[in-house]
């Protein structure tokens, strides 16, 4: 799944809603990439080491007194509460800040974590960018090169790897932020161009994100192209002023009789904006949306599998399968159809659903990845409730929803995982919005077009909606 399409990327393995200016650490993996919220103890950053590494295989803890016992894939590794150093399969290693335990949870101080995870994981490629707490496991670094072009003013990012930023615009400049990427720079940090309308291009990274930023005197357009690995900026279309009408030609006008009634000037029929709603009633308790769509195709799952098209298949499977238990669910994008986020949004909030639902599919990870929002600082003023932050009202209720939906899943022996991330248009919903993320429950991503699999994972989903379905009723 590319999520640039949805505006979000920072994915983190918690079931609290994170503010926006905690303390955060991203793990790039070659399975995955997620966040995790870092504690601040003593003056000294830590984070859970369970917590880390419950996506990238089995692991158990165990505590007894002071010691805490680690299991990952069949391996074990002992560290003692206050001690500076710790047993694991490689060696014995040693700390610069003494391991924690609390309440059954280890955690090691960030700086501990390059010596602590190469033994741990087996693997001697581990690179920490501490100042922005960015952790590399593997060969996973993605970079990228610029090409500037004049006569119009284009710049051409190119990386290494898909990506799918968060881009956003403001006066003068275009930032595009990398939450899930492992984007590292080149060897200049800024490079500058002799242009008016492109000057320069910057990168940065803090708190667990990476940013490009875009300078120039004039709008900026950004599109993707090679597959998500280019991204080309260029000036916004200038709207020209239309060319003055030139006057009617006067016409004699007959004089109306009583067998010819003088004509009635009416205005032209106003256009009806698209639906994918029509003739159906605006009250579901379910809105199922198949993410991406028409010219967005997502992510290029195999030479001959779109992320939008088994985004549709599995959202109409769901619909059957609520449908089956007398639970009305409506598919939003039921065709090949293009839809803004902004769309998405309002027409789902028009359904009045009890719940709304995002299908994503990918290739990355096994099994399901269940989202609920992560909001964004945002004051809302008098009784009008801010657009970004619409789901504020409804998270408490969304948080108990994406774990109901990951236990029903889990019943059907699904890998699944609950996360909080940005994620749009979940932050602009009125009703508890979740996101789902679907991959492959085997090596082969042929499985996500199996009806049986894509049966398997709606009844799973399913199962959960219908635990809640008294409570999200009620709510609404």
């Amino acid at each position: 799944m590319r999520w640039s399409r949805l505006a979000c990327l920072a994915l983190v393995l918690l079931p609290a809603v994170l503010r926006a200016d905690e303390k955060r650490i991203t793990i790039y993996t070659s399975q995955t990439s997620y966040t995790l919220l870092v504690q601040e103890r003593s003056g000294q950053d830590f984070v859970g080491l369970l917590e880390i590494l419950e996506p990238l295989g089995s692991v158990s803890a165990t505590t007894q007194g002071r010691t805490w016992r680690l299991r990952f894939n069949g391996h074990n590794s002992e560290f003692t509460d206050g001690a500076s150093s710790a047993h694991t399969p490689e060696n014995d290693i040693n700390m610069p800040v003494p391991f924690r335990l609390e309440n059954g949870r280890g955690f090691v101080s960030l700086t501990a974590l390059p010596p602590v995870l190469s033994s741990v994981l087996g693997t001697k490629k581990v690179i920490f960018r501490e100042a922005a707490r960015r952790l590399f496991l593997g060969n996973v670094i993605l970079r990228y090169s610029t090409d500037f072009n004049r006569s119009p003013s284009r710049l051409l990012l190119n990386f290494t790897a898909a990506v799918s930023p968060r881009i956003a615009t403001e006066p003068g400049r275009l930032r595009m932020t990398f939450l899930r990427e492992p984007l590292v720079p080149g060897s200049n940090l800024t490079q500058t161009f002799d242009d008016r309308a492109i000057s320069s291009v910057s990168y940065s990274e803090a708190n667990g994100t990476a940013e490009l930023t875009v300078t120039g005197a004039s709008p900026l357009f950004a599109s993707f192209s090679n597959e998500g690995r280019t991204i080309t900026l260029s000036t916004a279309p200038q709207a020209k002023e239309p060319p003055a009408p030139a006057p009617p030609p006067t016409v004699p006008q007959p004089v109306p009789t009583q067998a010819q009634p003088a004509p009635t000037t009416m205005p032209p029929p106003a256009a009806a904006a698209p639906s994918p709603l029509p003739g159906t009633p605006h009250r579901y308790f379910a809105v199922l949306d198949a993410s991406h769509g028409g010219t967005e195709r997502g992510e290029a799952l195999s030479p001959t599998l779109a992320e939008k098209d088994l985004n549709l298949a599995f959202a109409r499977a769901l619909a059957q399968e609520l449908q089956s238990k007398g639970v009305s669910a409506l598919v939003l994008r039921d065709s090949d159809a293009t839809l803004t986020l902004d769309q998405r949004a309002a027409l789902a909030n028009s359904a009045h659903p009890a719940v709304y639902i995002a299908v994503h599919t990918s290739s990355q990870g096994r099994g399901v990845r269940v989202f609920h929002a992560l909001l964004p600082s945002a004051v809302s003023r008098g009784a009008f409730q801010a657009w970004e932050v619409a789901q504020a009202p409804v998270l408490a209720l969304a948080q108990p929803t994406a774990g109901s939906i990951v236990a029903g899943l889990r019943k059907h022996d699904v890998p699944t995982m609950e996360l909080a991330a940005p994620l749009r248009p979940l932050n602009n919903l009125i009703a508890p919005a979740i996101a789902i993320e679907i991959a492959p429950n085997s090596s082969s991503i042929e499985e996500l077009n199996s009806a049986a699999y894509q049966q398997n994972i709606a009844a799973g989903v399913a199962e959960g909606i219908l635990a809640l379905r008294d409570r999200l009723e009620s709510a609404r």
